[in-house]
């Protein structure tokens, strides 16, 4: 699998609980766009609609080359998952208050476009700066042991 775009916000603003892997319905600037890298997953969710899972939010910048078949760069994209994990999904988001966060864009080992979505809850304030205090130590602490080895 090769991995095409992280969502690192994601990794830092939520707790994320279960990861799922779904297909994504897709035209063919958008997945061309998509091997050239031109993707932002910056402030992207899913919802549950009428018993489909929707992508809000996902941007695939306009393939050059497409001309005037290019797509919308912010249109709605269906992500394809068995009925009853979008059952699942649902009654988990409705229940526990948790929102679904695309993770990961990558190509299968058929070229296949797959997103990784996660059920994620957030993360207050204080934890978040909790995450920064750990990372500096981790930082500092790794420059320390740098420096005794030379």
């Amino acid at each position: 699998m090769k991995v095409v775009a992280t969502n690192k916000k994601a990794y830092f603003n939520y707790d994320l609980l279960e990861n799922y892997e779904a297909g994504v319905s897709l035209v063919g600037s958008e997945v061309k766009s998509i091997r050239q890298g031109r993707i932002s997953l910056k402030d992207s969710y899913a919802e549950v609609r009428g018993g489909e899972v929707i992508l809000l939010n996902f941007h695939i910048s306009p393939y050059e080359a497409a001309s005037r078949f290019n797509h919308d760069p912010e249109r709605e994209k269906k992500l394809l998952l068995h009925r009853r994990e979008i059952k699942r999904l649902s009654g988990k988001i409705r229940e526990k208050g948790l929102t679904l966060v695309p993770t990961k864009v990558l190509f299968n080992d058929k070229g296949k476009v797959k997103i990784e979505i996660a059920l994620a809850k957030g993360k207050k304030a204080y934890q978040k700066k909790e995450v920064i205090k750990e990372r500096d130590r981790e930082r500092e602490l790794r420059a320390e042991l740098k420096k005794r080895l030379r």
